[in-house]
């Protein structure tokens, strides 16, 4: 049966209809809102491009205007044979991110206690328990709080990465979404010989003004200009797939010094120094030495008490060589050689002396070690106040200032450039002779009321060692450019001369009469192996006004001037070595040794003798420490003196000697309290004897004992230290 119903035909139609109704409303809708978004892009369009143009260009400018500063790499610091003060090494700060995607955490906790007790092994600044407590600390917070750089270690190196990649937890994956330990490379200054001559080398560092790492003391500071380089400029680019910063300016490395600087010097003047500090006690103490010829400064040191940290010794702490301090008695020298120069000094007059001399009717003028009369020559060797005060003072009495100016003729207050950061000029006031300027020259002919940098005072000893030629003292002798060129610094000189050769002999001879005449005031330096030439000073220590806790003066507090009361002085000797042949100069200044024996030629005098010896003993002074080099020996046999008379028999019988030498045998009644004779002995039997009687013994040397400081009979107690010279000739 045919259906032909129409309401199936009606009833279909209506539903269709509805469908395409529908279809054509969604259609209608969507591309209703399609043009709105086309109309609202090319409003937005117009209203940036046209409308704001000028705003969003400018925007558009300032985001490509960006730049960054590209820091050069620093140059290289290096002593004289090549070896390296001052670098630049990457370390490596080694982190944990909490949030890495693949971290587990059950196996870190499980981990930690294992972890902690490795680290501890190998990094003790904490305990076990601290390591775990610092370790776990991050999973007391939710996961969304944790940190993604939580620092383990700071500025290790790459091994010491590597080694900690194997530690328990890490050395489960490679992989930094599984373990999360990360690092960060950073490039730090380093100073491979640690301390050694901190000071005159220097640091860098950052300033809250200045965040680049420059020079903030000694040739770092000094020289910052040439060792930092010049830095480069990268600015913000647009590339195909973003902005990135494109190089516009490559950076300069800066360049590499070589210093003067001699690494075994400046090991032994370190070592001499501390040494003699710890023995007296002493607040601080500086030494230099240069070389004659050249000016170069072979080493330098200044070691502090410190007073933070309990039995800390001494450290570096300021360099007391470029300070200025009242000098004391080695300023005689200068003194001496204007009168020379300006040719009133007759060597021969002789003066009286006496114990005290008032002069211009200020506080008497004390003389410790001169006799009632002394000629002129021999004023140094007593180091005698009144008489410099006689033979110069007169002759500036109606031009106070024309001392002053017959210094600065020679150069002594000129700037020294010796690369070292804080250098100061030596200060010598202006005087009026209303308001008590005669007294302050004649202090200022002996060291008072003067300052003068120890830089300066050993450099002028060294113009006298170099026959008058002023050669400028230097810390740079090379420039090693970063396009691979060398750049030599010659030799230069102040002044050509300061005085004529022949009055250079004659301050010579004065300073050698200092060690080795019958007045000396340094007679316990003398040494047949090195024979030192040189000039004892001391000085009070001026009282300091008050500071702040910022440290600076409190210039709104009264303060008196003065000198510390009791036995508080500021000890210096400078000299040379050899007499002969002056190879090096060297200053020792020694502030407020205590003890018995606190004298210059005691404390300072003892580290240049001590630093000349061994600085013979490794061939450093034209001397070779080869052994292929010695003479051969005579065949003969020469046997060490004994206080038994019967050894010299029992070795001949005994090792079948036909004929031998034999050095003469001391006594051995010498009085209790005095340091013994033990000239002549070996060196176990002059041991023996002389740490019996309760002395500190120091040798150099091989063969029998040819000197002995102090001199045998010399009155000494226990605990002083006696430096014995072997020798086999």
């Amino acid at each position: 049966m045919t259906n032909n119903d129409p309401k199936n035909k009606t009833g279909a139609a209506p539903k269709n209809k509805s469908r395409r109704l529908y279809i054509y409303g969604r259609f209608t809708i969507i591309s209703l809102g399609m043009l709105a978004i086309v109309v609202a892009c090319i409003i937005f369009l117009i209203n940036t491009a046209v409308i704001h143009q000028d705003e969003w260009t400018a925007k558009g400018d300032m985001t490509l205007a960006d730049s960054i500063v590209i820091n050069p790499l620093r140059g290289d610091i290096l002593a004289d044979d090549g070896s390296i003060m001052a670098t630049n090494l990457n370390y490596y700060i080694a982190r944990i991110d909490f949030r890495a995607s693949r971290i587990n955490e059950l196996k870190y906790i499980e981990s930690l206690d294992s972890l902690a007790d490795t680290l501890a092994v190998y990094y003790p600044q904490r305990t076990r328990q601290e390591w775990r407590d610092y370790l776990y600390k991050p999973m007391t917070q939710p996961k969304k709080d944790r940190s993604r750089n939580y620092t383990i270690l700071k500025y290790i190196s790459w091994a010491e990465f590597e080694r900690l990649r194997n530690f328990p937890y890490f050395r489960r994956s490679r992989n930094p979404n599984r373990t999360g330990l990360t690092y960060e490379r950073v490039l730090r200054r380093t100073y491979p010989y640690g301390d050694m001559a901190r000071l005159s080398i220097g640091r860098v560092g950052q300033t809250s003004t200045d965040p680049q790492i420059r020079g903030r003391s000694g040739l770092e500071q000094a020289l910052d200009s040439i060792l930092y380089g010049v830095p480069g400029i990268a600015k913000k680019v647009l590339f195909t797939r973003g902005e990135s910063f494109w190089t516009t300016r490559k950076p300069v490395d800066g360049t590499t010094i070589t210093t003067t600087i001699d690494i075994t010097l400046q090991d032994l003047l370190e070592h001499e120094l501390g040494n003699m500090l710890v023995e007296c006690n002493a607040e601080w103490g500086s030494a230099m030495i240069m070389e004659v010829s050249t000016g170069d400064i072979k080493a330098i040191c200044n070691l502090d008490r410190d007073t933070i940290t309990p039995g800390g010794g001494y450290i570096e702490a300021m360099n007391h060589i470029v300070m200025a301090y009242e000098p004391g008695s080695v300023i005689k020298i200068v003194s001496m050689l204007t009168a020379l120069e300006d040719g009133y000094v007759n060597l021969n007059q002789t003066f009286p002396i006496g114990r005290t001399y008032s002069y211009a009717g200020g506080k008497p003028i004390r003389d410790t070690h001169s006799p009632a009369y002394l000629p002129v020559s021999r004023f140094i060797e007593y180091s005698s106040n009144i008489g410099m005060t006689k033979l110069i003072a007169p002759r500036y009495a109606g031009d106070l200032n024309g001392f002053r100016e017959r210094l600065r003729k020679i150069g002594f207050f000129d700037r020294l450039n010796t690369g070292m950061a804080g250098e100061r000029r030596p200060y010598y006031p202006t005087l009026d002779p209303k308001a008590g300027g005669h007294v302050s020259l004649s202090r200022m002919i002996f060291g008072y009321s003067t300052m003068v940098p120890p830089l300066y005072t050993c450099a002028f000893y060294n113009a006298i060692a170099n026959n008058g030629k002023f050669v400028r003292p230097r810390l740079v002798k090379e420039l090693h450019l970063p396009d691979g060129r060398d750049s030599v610094i010659p030799v230069s000189y102040v002044r050509d001369s300061i005085c004529s050769a022949a009055n250079a002999a004659i301050l010579r001879q004065m300073m050698h009469d200092v060690v080795w005449g019958e007045g000396g005031t340094a007679k316990v330096l003398r040494n047949k192996t090195v024979e030192i030439a040189g000039k004892t000073g001391t000085a009070g220590i001026a009282l300091e006004r008050p500071t702040g806790p910022d440290g600076k003066p409190l210039l709104n507090v009264p303060f008196k001037g003065g000198y510390r009361e009791g036995r508080h002085n500021r000890v210096t000797f400078c000299g040379f070595f050899p007499y002969e042949n002056p190879m090096y100069t060297c200053i020792v200044v020694i502030s407020d040794p205590q003890g018995a024996k606190m004298g210059a030629s005691y404390t300072s005098g003892t580290v240049l003798l001590n630093l000349a010896l061994k600085m013979y003993s490794r061939g450093m002074l034209g001397n070779s420490s080869n052994i292929n080099d010695i003479a051969t020996i005579a065949s003969m046999p020469t046997l060490y003196g004994h206080h038994d008379a019967a050894r010299a028999g029992m070795l001949h019988e005994a090792l079948g000697l036909s004929r031998a030498g034999m050095i003469s045998t001391p006594t051995s009644n010498t009085p209790a309290g005095t340091i013994p004779n033990v000239m002549g002995l070996g060196i176990r039997e002059a041991l023996v004897v002389l740490e019996r009687a309760g002395y500190i013994v120091n040798f150099s040397g091989t063969g029998y004992v040819t000197s002995c400081l102090p001199e045998p009979g010399t009155p000494a107690e226990a605990g002083t230290r006696v430096t014995v010279t072997l020798s086999q000739q």
